[in-house]
């Protein structure tokens, strides 16, 4: 009678951790894309792009003011401007692909981890369910997936590349644990987990570039030179691979190339080679630039890397990647090790490009999250279940107690890290405010102010239950990051927008009595190409030379060279909002 009332209330338990789990992810990636406009220099012109490739019906070239604009490939394009055909709303349309190629990102890396960390009765520190929800309350998760850029798309199919790739090696018998006499049919690769590989390939080819093929490649390499399995590395190019790969990712760069002759020129060598190679395009950054980025992108689990690296240096000095078989021991192959040279890959490889900016390492963040899932110290219950060879210093085998303090005072000290996090990041929102522009900190600052009071609540409440051994601090640590993000979504956000976006001041003057007179002077470009887009055309530059009235959108440079030319109009009372107003009156004679 006990037996089936157990079974029951495991599944209760499995089935709640999966409402949950499933409430977290959807409410850290998919609310509040329409809360700001559009932002920075990139998200207008990509947008411009797709909404131009919705009205014209032209799939082929991306236009840019009329003009072909090669920075990037197709996909992106292609999928906010079904958002458009669909008449969703404008930021909407633009942000959700980002959105859904995060969750298809923490499915994935959720996935994988079911089938080699998988148990019948999940809890929410078990791998299947924390890599997901770490992704997906990361700051890279979250920022990411509301970004209105290719780079979601691109860390998208590369995870789900590398998640197949993965699988087709499990069954291999080249990951995980397989017996000796493993046979012959589990041995066989897949046909449809090989066309699925370079599918997805071929779609991160076509969301970012040919970068895919060596982010792919060269973490299955890493992974191929430190374990002798090049034999298994080696049959991932099947040829159904490549035909799917070439299926998919081949006809869109052809047409292109034929319609645009400068194609291959332009985007294959100045925007792969040139940004690579040399800092033409002014984003050089120190050789450690990602160590900092990735610490950040991991907030507010940054701390979760340290017993994630304490289990790869078991993992090293076990050797265990490279542990052959015997007739006594079946062969261990660990996934870790895979999954550690899928992280690490990215941030080496583009550690040495003379071109830096933080989206570059993000293929590498879902993999990230899968170790720091799969290198949390398991509960204190579970290990009673730890092998015999882990011994104290005495060099005695360990018994059930020992293992029992040693995980509980491994779980706390992450605790600990986790809960300072927290109070660091609240007690930092002073830093914060500096960066707000001066004109919004009144209207933002008691909003800063109570995000700040949570952070810093939270984590000194969870401090306390972890050091008393109460509630989990997983748990409290998700609900801090979904409490403070509709704090931003609800308060923040829609403060800032005016401060960051264009799109408020598109509609402020969207029944201008002269449109056509209405021009933009020397104002950064993130405003002029947030402008066009919201304007839906081109704002002109103004030029002192020109003797007509007109309004001017500026900044404080702008407006003083305005001052000393003597063409102010009237007295500017216009509250200052990242843009100012100008009117000017007739050129003096």
């Amino acid at each position: 009678m006990n037996e089936p009332s157990q079974s029951q209330t495991q599944k209760r338990v499995t089935a709640v951790g999966a409402v949950i789990t499933s409430l977290v992810v959807l409410l850290t990636l998919f609310t509040g894309l329409g809360v700001t406009g559009i932002v920075g220099p990139d998200e207008p012109r990509y947008a411009w792009i797709a909404r131009a490739m919705a009205a014209t019906g032209d799939w082929v070239t991306p236009r840019l003011y009329g003009q072909p604009w090669f920075e990037k490939p197709v996909l992106y394009y292609w999928t906010a401007a079904f958002g458009f055909l669909l008449h969703l709303p404008t930021e909407w349309a633009l942000r959700l692909p980002s959105a859904v190629a995060a969750l298809a990102s923490a499915i994935a890396i959720g996935w994988i981890a079911a089938k080699f960390y998988g148990s019948s009765a999940l809890r929410l520190t078990d791998p299947p369910v924390f890599a997901p929800l770490l992704f997906s309350t990361t700051v890279a998760g979250i920022g990411f997936a509301r970004a209105a850029t290719p780079d979601m798309l691109f860390s998208a199919f590369i995870t789900l590349a590398m998640v197949t790739a993965a699988s087709i090696l499990k069954r291999a018998n080249a990951l995980g644990i397989s017996s000796n006499s493993a046979n012959s049919r589990s041995a066989n690769t897949s046909p449809l987990a090989l066309l699925l590989f370079g599918a997805f390939l071929g779609l991160a080819v076509l969301a970012k570039g040919p970068a895919a093929i060596l982010l792919a490649g060269g973490a299955i390499a890493l992974w191929a030179a430190f374990t002798r399995k090049w034999p298994h590395a080696f049959r991932l190019a099947h040829p159904y691979t490549i035909v799917s790969f070439c299926v998919v990712a081949l006809p869109w760069y052809v047409l292109c190339a034929l319609r645009n002759p400068d194609f291959l020129r332009v985007f294959i060598f100045q925007h792969n080679f040139e940004r690579y190679l040399t800092p033409v395009f002014q984003h050089r950054q120190p050789f450690w630039f990602f160590v900092p980025i990735t610490l950040l992108a991991l907030l507010p689990w940054t701390a979760l890397l340290w017993p994630a690296a304490a289990s790869g240096l078991d993992l090293w000095r076990a050797k265990s990647w490279i542990q052959k078989p015997s007739p006594q021991k079946p062969s261990k192959c660990s996934p870790g090790f895979f999954f550690a040279c899928w992280a690490a890959f990215p941030i080496i490889f583009f550690s040495f490009s003379q071109s830096k900016l933080p989206s570059y390492i993000l293929p590498a963040i879902p993999a990230i999250a899968l170790l720091c899932a799969i290198g949390f110290p398991p509960a204190a219950k579970d290990h009673s279940a730890f092998p015999a060879e882990n011994t104290v210093s005495s060099g005695h085998a360990a018994g059930p107690s020992h293992m029992l303090d040693s995980a509980r005072i491994g779980r706390r000290r992450v605790g600990v890290a986790v809960a300072i996090t927290w109070i660091i990041l609240g007690a930092s929102a002073r830093l914060w405010m500096h960066r707000i522009p001066s004109s919004a900190r009144q209207a933002l600052g008691h909003l800063v102010l109570a995000a700040a009071i949570i952070s810093v609540v939270g984590g000194v409440a969870m401090l306390y239950f972890v050091l008393r051994g109460g509630p989990s601090f997983v748990a409290a640590s998700f609900f801090l990051v979904v409490l403070l993000l509709e704090v931003a979504n609800l308060g923040i956000l829609p403060a800032l927008d005016p401060y960051i976006s264009a799109r408020w001041h598109a509609q402020l003057m969207s029944n201008d009595l002269h449109p056509d007179r209405i021009f933009t002077y020397r104002l950064q470009r993130s405003w002029n190409y947030g402008l066009n887009f919201y304007f839906a055309r081109e704002l002109p530059e103004w030029s002192p030379a020109d003797p007509n009235p007109a309004l001017i959108l500026t900044g404080p440079a702008g407006l003083e060279s305005i001052r000393q030319l003597h063409r102010l109009n009237s007295t500017l009372d216009e509250p200052y909002k990242g843009i100012l107003y100008v009117p000017v009156g007739p050129k003096p004679r």
